[in-house]
């Protein structure tokens, strides 16, 4: 029997229990019917980004940003392909640090763009300044890997 890993659906915050398996079958959420793994950065707000760092199974990377930060806006193509290539494996969601204030506050956010990687309630790993894809990628890799 697979493993059941908890995800917050970004939607709703309803917690899902999906089976390791099944991760790469488009999980939808049971109550509001959203997709689990869409594949591609979520915008969330403050309390959905608290909910699912504490609660998520799987690796949860988070893109602190600003609309007027120039390379926070350059990264945002390459945070999108990061997403495409870590789908299934990790979650990357953004939370724009102009309107959730409180988010820099409770992260300890002193620049942007800043990436936390989560797990299980846990900050596992942090990165600074905008990279590549490849770059994202490795982080998160060599984060649940322990490298």
């Amino acid at each position: 029997m697979a493993e059941k890993l908890k995800l917050t659906c970004l939607e709703c915050l309803q917690v899902n229990a999906v089976p390791s398996d099944r991760l790469g079958s488009g999980p939808k959420c049971g109550t509001c019917g959203a997709g689990l793994l869409p594949g591609k950065p979520v915008a969330v707000d403050f309390d959905t980004l608290d909910k699912a760092a504490r609660s998520d199974g799987l690796p949860l990377l988070v893109d602190f940003w600003a609309p007027w930060c120039g390379p926070c806006r350059a990264m945002a193509p390459e945070f999108d392909k990061a997403a495409t290539q870590l789908k299934g494996r990790a979650r990357l969601v953004k939370i724009d640090t102009e309107r959730e204030p409180a988010a820099t506050v409770r992260w300890n956010i002193k620049g942007i763009p800043a990436f936390i990687l989560f797990r299980q309630g846990r900050e596992i790993a942090r990165l600074s300044g905008a990279r590549p894809a490849a770059d994202l990628v490795r982080f998160v890799e060599a984060a649940m890997t322990g490298r």
